[in-house]
């Protein structure tokens, strides 16, 4: 059997979830008619394997919105079960109308992203005046992304295979880290376009190669190390100015 850190927490997931906490304002930020993007979505691994209640709920934006579309470059993205519908992304263009988004949500996308300003521009142009974009990112000098950097995308998954046991070849991706500081992250998305309200935010342990003698060193290394050796950016961004990229 596959170690299972949470079991031993009320509701199976530990004080510092960064699951919670992050899906947590994203909820705090919409309602029943509001319409968000998951740009990113991929086929929504959470949904076969997530076996806390309490994160199943507030990963669950269906429910709480009236139209919540899945987005990615990826075509497993067309059986996505956890939206109201799923598009295909080509060239760098999302097949939306512009300004037709309440929220913008891309979670552990934007290490991926290669063009960060037609990125920027793009989600600009779908977000609402006053819409939110919400991503979480590892920082760049997190110890996973240093350690991404290391080793060759195409080694990414063998790699992983040992660090996080539960994860499917097809779940990881090529990272190039262009926008993984509060630095990058206010460069990319300038004042007055945006109002930032990012902030870093250090979770309890992913990478712990299923073994609990693992998972509790990386634990007192997560209490006490830097958060930017340790954290992901939790990107919180309003749209606001007109200034272009």
């Amino acid at each position: 059997m596959t170690f299972d850190p949470h079991i031993s927490f009320v509701g199976r997931y530990p004080p510092l979830d960064g699951t919670v906490e992050f899906y947590g304002r994203i909820g705090s930020l919409i309602d029943r008619d509001s319409t968000v993007l998951n740009l990113g979505a991929g086929r929504a691994a959470w949904y076969y394997v997530e076996k806390s209640k309490h994160r199943r709920q507030v990963l669950d934006l269906k429910s709480m919105t009236k139209r919540y579309i899945g987005a990615d470059i990826d075509a497993a993205v067309l059986s996505n079960p956890t939206t109201h519908e799923n598009i295909l992304v080509k060239n760098q263009q999302i097949p939306l109308n512009d300004s037709v988004c309440d929220l913008i949500l891309s979670d552990f996308v934007l290490e991926h992203v290669e063009d960060v300003c037609s990125f920027e521009a793009e989600v600009f142009r779908l977000l609402k005046p006053g819409g939110w974009f919400c991503a979480r990112t590892p920082h760049y000098f997190n110890y996973v992304s240093v350690a991404a950097r290391l080793v060759s995308n195409l080694k990414h998954h063998r790699i992983l295979r040992y660090a996080q046991p539960d994860r499917l070849a097809e779940d990881v991706f090529p990272t190039c880290y262009r926008c993984n500081s509060l630095g990058a992250l206010r460069h990319a998305f300038p004042a007055p376009r945006w109002n930032n309200f990012s902030y870093l935010y250090t979770a309890e342990p992913s990478y712990y190669f299923g073994r609990p003698s693992i998972y509790k060193i990386m634990s007192v290394i997560h209490n006490h190390a830097p958060k930017i050796f340790t954290g992901n950016l939790f990107v919180f961004l309003e749209k606001t100015g007109l200034n272009q990229c």
